[in-house]
């Protein structure tokens, strides 16, 4: 496949930045098991991108949880305060932010998780979430409407940059297939680094499939090489 140049890269958090989604499985798993149920992977494969109110009512309707969407979602919330204290960067994504960061490219984050939880997440990744020139938070932001796989968020991201791009000249990342869908409906290549538990088959949609953010080589795309 032929890749174009791009001026603009685009981030996904959770599952690809940072190794957050295990903390939001782990407490799935708690919550649901306090009512009797089984959080399982195939369940969780389906709001992997998704925004976190849309995750709640497909957990709660699945597995006919007797509570609330906000009794779930806050319940969550409290084991998941504990467990972000301690989540880490994933392989490669300091090295690939922080290159395109000095080489002057602009990047933008742009994530189904609201402003408290990139807040919470990232309070020891504030020099990492520097490099960033805007944030874009899908479940605190009123400018996006729907959560991915729609493309909302894309657009209101990439519409916040200061010179706003066309979408086909930026480059998206993503570790979802919800994610990967919304890229592409946005009209953005898509760069896919999943869990491995993903079908692969299920993201051969993307513009490109990787193992790691370190086995990305940015000259594909147009962008400096790394020195």
């Amino acid at each position: 496949m032929a890749f174009k140049p791009v001026s603009h890269v685009l981030f996904d958090l959770d599952g690809l930045l940072i190794d957050s989604e295990k903390i939001y499985t782990k407490s799935f798993e708690i919550v649901c098991g306090k009512y009797g149920k089984v959080f399982t992977w195939e369940l969780n494969s389906t709001i992997l991108g998704t925004q976190s109110h849309e995750c709640a009512d497909k957990i709660i309707k699945v597995l006919d949880l007797p509570v609330t969407r906000d009794e779930f979602m806050n319940e969550c919330q409290e084991i998941n305060e504990q467990l972000f204290s301690n989540v880490q960067l994933m392989p490669g994504a300091d090295k690939l932010v922080s290159h395109l960061h000095q080489k002057g490219i602009p990047i933008a984050l742009a994530t189904s998780s609201s402003e408290d939880s990139v807040n919470k997440k990232m309070k020891d990744h504030t020099n990492f979430l520097n490099k960033f020139h805007h944030l874009t938070m899908g479940s605190s932001d009123p400018e996006v409407t729907k959560g991915k796989p729609d493309p909302a968020i894309f657009l209101v991201c990439s519409s916040r940059f200061s010179d706003k791009p066309k979408p086909e000249k930026c480059l998206v990342f993503e570790d979802a297939v919800n994610g990967v869908k919304a890229a592409l409906a946005a009209n953005m290549q898509v760069v896919a680094v999943p869990d491995p538990r993903i079908d692969k088959q299920e993201l051969s949609i993307a513009t490109l499939l990787l193992d790691s953010l370190e086995d990305f080589k940015p000259e594909l795309f147009g962008l400096p090489a790394y020195d």
